[in-house]
């Protein structure tokens, strides 16, 4: 197994978690490269999931097909308790995991069938909101389905926000719920709605009437796909969206016409609730774009170590090792920032032991990696093929499949431009630069490398305190971009400080790239280093 995910998991988890969970994460990513792979291959071209809007008598019905083998990886999937043993115990163990160890799976899972773990995470945030927020009768009736491991029948979860008119602008929702009797009927459009069909329920944003306008209008619903004897629950989909990539799983416009729904917590809090949940999926996704970044480099590095050209491999050439290497460097760091993360994540969510600190530089942090792996991911994929050459760019290659899915991890719970905002808001409401500059230096243990990024930071931030909004918001992007270098070198330094002689190598390479602007290069880091820190000989289930 992955050297680098064993290191992260030993970092966080105590020994009872980590020989479980290594024994389980051996197991299934078997399953992923022998099994979920090739189905993962039908499912995007022949195997995509289908509409059947109306059954032979005419009546709308709006059922979604999958196919069989995308069903067998769904059942296999939660049965390893990605979901599940993060709200009931784990049986060996008689305890609850982590989030490293729901986040270990969906990272294996995202290097074969990215699509698939959409649904996981909306069945992620759906559990999280029932199991946090409704009341006990609801959370008694439809948890035990959410986070099934076998036990009892899989509820898979979805949450529908977007709508036509609004986009990222989700104060602008329209959709109505109307009291009836002990329950509410929902009435509307949602846009852009995965798993729409596949989940058996949805977490859905909607307007009571008499509600304020914007954002503290929208109350949170639990919105069953049937009613309990079968029937449909008056939801209607108009079509299924024909996707660039993540073709696993269907996403719809979907109708809500009447619609049974349920109220989850405080109606005035609806949209606060799907913000916390939305930052869970925010992390899944940077798993996600990770998740790709390994995927992309294991098929670089594997074609590179056995295509010959001008009598030489691919791995003789120091181009080739400069980016292997360097590709290397960068997913290693980046995965290791993810899964420091989860474990503040880890604390905000679960532990409820967190300072006000600690919660808002969590939301700093999934704002910044979120925002620089779904970049990476596509970088990654895009360097992949690059090393493939033309086969690269045939279908008979994973390749393509890992750029038209890397794709939406840009789009998905909120672009590069809403995330620059969401850190501009941190920065002004919270002040969080100073934690997070705290955090910095703590973690630099007197390495002074990145002196100038520092003082570059904190003179752009004196410049833009007192600007106008025009100002900040133009430089929201680049205050990220930096602020992310910033994290992922101080990451990279806390690695090294493990003795390892690898991570030293990384940590090394990691810092000229990122803070050495010369185009003169004397000292060929990736060069020297490939052996130790690139070099892949085995397969996908070894490297």
């Amino acid at each position: 197994m992955e050297a680098n995910l064993l290191f992260n998991l030993k970092k966080f988890m105590d020994d009872d978690l980590y020989e479980y969970t290594v024994q389980q994460l051996s197991s299934f990513q078997q399953l992923c490269f022998e099994h979920f792979d090739q189905r993962a291959v039908h499912t995007d071209r022949e195997g995509q999931p289908k509409l059947i809007r109306y059954d032979k008598f005419g009546q709308d019905v709006s059922e979604i097909w999958l196919n069989e083998g995308y069903k067998k990886t769904i059942q296999e999937t939660y049965q390893t308790g990605i979901v599940g043993y993060l709200h009931k115990d784990i049986p060996e163990l008689n305890r609850k995991a982590t989030y490293h160890y729901s986040y270990a799976f969906g990272y294996l899972l995202s290097q074969v069938e990215s699509g698939f773990y959409c649904p996981v995470t909306l069945t992620m945030a759906t559990a999280y909101l029932l199991d946090e927020y409704a009341d006990d009768e609801l959370k008694d009736k439809y948890l035990p389905h959410l986070i099934s491991t076998g036990d009892t029948e899989l509820y898979e979860g979805a949450t529908f926000l977007t709508e036509r008119q609004g986009g990222s602008d989700v104060g602008a929702n329209e959709t109505k719920a109307v009291k009836d009797e002990g329950c509410y009927r929902l009435y509307g459009e949602k846009y852009f709605a995965s798993n729409a069909g596949a989940c058996g329920v949805a977490a859905v944003l909607a307007r009571m009437e008499g509600s304020q306008p914007g954002t503290k209008g929208l109350s949170l619903f639990l919105v069953p796909w049937k009613k309990e004897d079968g029937t449909s629950n008056h939801i209607n989909i108009r079509r299924l969206k024909d996707k660039l990539g993540v073709r696993a799983v269907p996403s719809a416009e979907v109708e809500l016409n009447g619609a049974i729904g349920y109220l989850i917590g405080d109606p005035a809090r609806g949209f606060y609730y799907m913000m916390e949940a939305l930052n869970l999926s925010r992390i899944c996704n940077a798993i996600a774009s990770v998740g790709i970044m390994r995927r992309a480099f294991i098929e670089a590095s594997g074609y590179a170590e056995q295509r010959k050209a001008f009598g030489k491999k691919l791995t003789e050439s120091p181009m080739v090792k400069d980016t292997l290497c360097k590709m290397a460097v960068r997913q290693e760091v980046q995965t290791s920032a993810c899964f420091e993360l989860i474990h503040l994540f880890e604390k905000v969510m679960r532990a409820k032991a967190s300072s006000e600190d600690e919660n808002i530089l969590t939301r700093l942090f999934i704002a910044l990696l979120k925002a620089r792996t779904a970049e990476e991911a596509i970088t990654f994929s895009h360097e992949a093929i690059e090393m493939h050459g033309g086969n690269g760019y045939i279908e008979d290659f994973v390749t393509p499949r890992l750029l038209r899915d890397s794709q939406v991890l840009t789009v998905w719970e909120g672009t590069a431009n809403i995330l620059g905002l969401e850190i501009l808001r941190l920065i002004r409401k919270y002040a969080v630069h100073v934690s997070y500059l705290s955090w910095i230096k703590r973690n630099l243990q007197g390495n002074s490398i990145m002196n100038e990024g520092i003082k570059e930071l904190e003179e752009l931030l004196d410049f833009l305190d007192g600007q106008k909004e025009d100002v900040w918001t133009y430089h929201a992007k680049r205050l990220s971009h930096l602020m992310c270098d910033l994290l992922l070198s101080a990451i990279a330094i806390k690695d090294a400080k493990s003795g390892d002689e690898r991570k030293k190598a990384i940590a090394e390479v990691w810092l000229d790239m990122c803070w050495n602007k010369s185009y003169k290069d004397e000292k060929m880091l990736s060069v020297r280093y490939f052996d130790l820190i690139a070099e892949s000989k085995g397969t996908a289930l070894n490297v």
